[in-house]
């Protein structure tokens, strides 16, 4: 049963199998991103999870400031997790993940959820 916890309608974390599940949609602001990455190193820390999908294929393309804030997040992460996957509908969305998430072992998938999960489940072997 996959563990939920609700940021609002439109951004979640969730534990799905053995994968952290992090979704925008929308619109993010810095308070957003802070809560929802309280929520993803809270998971890491207490489920044998290592890896951790963000799925942006709806979510509004942020600014270039919200984006450095997510880069300063994401090194937590990195400490705690073996792969993250980003999941992204556009080049430019893709673009500033890049940068968000330079430092983590990480891969941005174009639409391509199934392939995501692999690459994430393949670290897991």
């Amino acid at each position: 049963m996959p563990v939920n916890t609700h940021l609002t309608d439109n951004h979640w974390v969730e534990l799905s199998g053995d994968i952290v599940v992090a979704r925008l949609r929308g619109p993010v602001t810095e308070e957003v991103l802070a809560i929802l990455h309280e929520r993803v190193v809270m998971l890491l820390q207490s489920t044998a999870s290592r890896n951790v999908l963000y799925d942006a294929l709806e979510m509004d393309p942020p600014t270039v400031e919200l984006t450095l804030v997510q880069q300063r997040m994401s090194e937590a992460v990195s400490q705690k997790s073996g792969r993250v996957a980003i999941l992204v509908p556009s080049t430019r969305i893709a673009y500033l993940s890049r940068i968000a998430f330079g430092r983590s072992e990480h891969r941005v998938f174009y639409n391509d959820l199934a392939n995501a999960i692999a690459w994430l489940n393949d670290a897991a072997e």
